[in-house]
Order: structure tokens, then C-alpha cells, then sequence
């Protein structure tokens, strides 16, 4: 028997309340809702719209002159260089290009000031946006962390068309014992600003991923700047106590204690 259609409207409306409730708390496209076999219009134009903002948060180029100058404001010590990608199509097309450095900028590198507790490099990864965002408002408490923490502070290396790995090369070059990158993650349907913070203890070309720690999702969406900065300072006091990071230090603390990823790129 076939319920009468007020009963079947009724139903419905207790549905589409209970969809619209559980949206507010994800951004994940669920209870989109249908125009006979197909999706609704608006539906339609959010998905186009959020995919070409991917697209372009993964082509756009970074403004590396303003962030440095910024930077130098807040009384960073800025070295700008770039990987061996000599462009965006080179980068995209070969990611190991993108974990070393051009030997002209290995150079560079190689003729900073040595022997600091950490580094850290920011590198616009796969989302020029997650930096332009995030970057400057992470920082300003990231340092005052560190500092409070009595560590020593290397250059603050930005790196043009770098990925996760760069960072070994520049820590390894300039004697660090911890680096952190900081860097643009891959983009999705619902964050195209996320960036992503990766602590290595004793950093060296070729470290593998397993000896990182991830923190992720940090935009005004997700993890915020200031919990970031905590959470970040958190894993590296941890290395510095343990002399590791990665899996090993995840056993210390317990499976789910801290994250531990390979890199979003």
C-alpha cells in the first residue's frame, strides 16, 4: 500500500531538517538532493566553483617578494631560493625536482649561518593559497613558542616550487637538528587552503617519510594558526627530548598520540 502524499511530504521534511542539521558540522557534500534523475543547478555550480579553486590554488603563483618582506618585518631572517623545477609545468610534471634544491640555490643555502636547533622552510607546495593564508599568522606564533622554548633559530628559508622532502636538503645543509616545512597541501573539493606543517629530526637527503610528523589542515576552517603553533612545538619538544620523530616517536606516546603521515603533494 502506497502512504497518502501529505504523509510522504511530511517524511520528507523531517529528512531534509535532519540534512540541513548534520551540515553544519562537515563540509562534505552529503543530502544534496535531486532534480529528477539529476543534480540541482545549485548543487552543480558549488562542485564547478570549489574545483576550480583547487585548480587554482594548484597553479597560482606565490607572491614570494611580499611574504619576505613581510617576514623581515617581523624581524625574520629570510633566504628565498627555488628547487630544480625550473617551472610550474616542470613541477607539477616531475615532484623530484621539487624535493632538491637548483645547485645555484644549494649555494645560497650552503653560505648561511650553520648549526641552529631549527629551521624552517615554508614552500608553496601545491597550494599558493594555504601559504598566502596561513603562513604569516602560523609564524607569528610559532616563534614566540620556539623562543619560550630556549631553541635556537636558523634562517627562514621559502622555498619556490618545493615539496616536503626540500626541506632534508636545506636542514642537512645548514646543520640543523630539526627542520620544520611548512608548506601548501594538496587541494580538495572542500579546502583549497590547507596547509601542512612537517617536523624531521636530523634531517638528510633521503630521510624517508616515516621519520616525519604531520600536522595538517591548518586554515580558518580547520586547525587553527595558534592551536597549530602549539601542536607543532608539542612534537618537536617531544624529538628534542626523544632524538627522533616519525613512527619511532609515535611508539613512545602511543599509536594515536601524534600524527604521522607521507606528504599531501
Amino acid at each position: 500500500m502506497m502512504r497518502d502524499e501529505p504523509q510522504a511530504q511530511s517524511d520528507q521534511l523531517v529528512v531534509a531538517d535532519k540534512l540541513a542539521r548534520l551540515r553544519r558540522f562537515t563540509p562534505a557534500r552529503i543530502g544534496l538532493g535531486r532534480a529528477g534523475s539529476g543534480q540541482l543547478t545549485a548543487t552543480s555550480l558549488r562542485f564547478m566553483l570549489d574545483h576550480a579553486r583547487a585548480r587554482d590554488a594548484v597553479h597560482a603563483a606565490l607572491d614570494f617578494d611580499s611574504i619576505g618582506q613581510s617576514l623581515c618585518k617581523r624581524d625574520w631572517s629570510v633566504v628565498a631560493v627555488r628547487s630544480a623545477a625550473a617551472d610550474r609545468g616542470e613541477y607539477l610534471r616531475r615532484p623530484d625536482l621539487g624535493r632538491r634544491l637548483s645547485p645555484a640555490d644549494r649555494l645560497v643555502i650552503d653560505g648561511q649561518q650553520r648549526g641552529n636547533d631549527v629551521v624552517i622552510v615554508a614552500a608553496d607546495g601545491l597550494s599558493a593559497s594555504a601559504i598566502e593564508t596561513n603562513l604569516l599568522p602560523l609564524l607569528d606564533h610559532l616563534r614566540r613558542l620556539l623562543l619560550a622554548q630556549a631553541v635556537s633559530i636558523g634562517p627562514l628559508v621559502l622555498v619556490e616550487q618545493g615539496r616536503v622532502a626540500i626541506g632534508d636538503e636545506i636542514g642537512e645543509l645548514l646543520g640543523a637538528k630539526l627542520v620544520v616545512v611548512l608548506i601548501g597541501e594538496r587541494p580538495g573539493l572542500s579546502a583549497a587552503d590547507s596547509l601542512g606543517a612537517y617536523v624531521t629530526w636530523r634531517p638528510q637527503i633521503g630521510t624517508m617519510d616515516s621519520s616525519r610528523n604531520c600536522i595538517s589542515n591548518i586554515r580558518p576552517a580547520g586547525l587553527s594558526p595558534e592551536d597549530a603553533a602549539r601542536q607543532i612545538v608539542g612534537v618537536i619538544g617531544l624529538a628534542f627530548k626523544h632524538a627522533m620523530t616519525g613512527v619511532l616517536l609515535n611508539d613512545f606516546r602511543g599509536a594515536d598520540a601524534i600524527p604521522v603521515i607521507g606528504p599531501r603533494e
